[in-house]
């Protein structure tokens, strides 16, 4: 097995070394992932669109919000295995330029409410001898071919939502002239997609964006005069279209 990881690592060398300003770029596609309440595996793809080897280290956190809405994060990886409530394997990934990888998420906590986490995709610089199994001369040859150093590699944090095993919806829409309230009286968060402000006509709209609305919260618009408010309202699977003028 170390033969062929040796193999490997001495092809995606070889094959990088002769692109100039090589820099790895992960693309980790949606940022919000959810995992339904009869689930309790998936999987996250990273994909490399640069155009060097991707060395990746993934963490995860567990998100705790307090009463003002403020996060806390506790992470999970110094944690034993068997205790933790999300596990994401592997860890580490080497990923080649233009490939892809998969981490799997194995959630096996506690599901009486609904729970968060953050997880971190960053591109490292190997040090040798170390998770990724190069050596030390492996590890400076890499770090040659790089055009620049390891703090413009960029890294991204995605939020996986994890619904309790008993998910009700109850989202309740008050629509008033001038502002509109979301109110989620549900056991697990639902979500405001493809949110625009528009015209009068529903056109010239800003660029969408999306709100999620936790258990137990309200999210409150003000409307402006001539304004049309468009979006789609997830509850799990179900997908219900406004549109809301003032």
């Amino acid at each position: 097995m170390a033969m062929i990881k040796r193999q490997l690592w001495a092809a995606l060398l070889l094959g990088q070394a002769c692109v100039a300003q090589a820099m790895p770029e992960l693309y980790v596609g949606t940022l919000y992932d959810y995992l339904g309440a009869e689930r309790s595996t998936m999987q996250k793809r990273l994909n490399n669109i640069g155009s060097s080897t991707a060395f990746v280290s993934v963490s995860v956190a567990e998100m705790h919000f307090d009463h003002d809405d403020k996060v806390k994060e506790t992470p999970l990886d110094g944690q034993d295995s068997g205790q933790r409530a999300l596990v994401a394997t592997p860890s580490r990934l080497i990923i080649p330029a233009q490939g892809m990888q998969n981490v799997r998420l194995l959630f096996r906590g506690d599901r009486t409410v609904e729970r968060y986490f953050r997880l971190r995709f960053k591109p490292v610089l190997p040090k040798g001898e170390d998770e990724f199994a190069l050596s030390k001369e492996e590890a400076a040859q890499y770090q040659k071919t790089l055009a620049a150093d390891v703090s413009v590699l960029k890294g991204f944090g995605t939020v996986l939502l994890v619904a309790p095993r008993n998910v009700r919806y109850a989202t309740v829409l008050d629509d008033q002239p001038r502002m509109f309230r979301v109110r989620n009286n549900g056991t697990a968060s639902v979500v405001l997609e493809s949110f625009k402000d528009c015209d009068s006509k529903g056109e010239q709209c800003t660029a969408p964006y999306t709100y999620h609305v936790r258990p137990g919260k309200v999210r409150e618009f003000t409307k402006q005069a001539g304004r049309t408010y468009q979006f789609e309202l997830r509850e799990g699977e179900a997908l219900k279209p406004y549109a809301l003028k003032s």
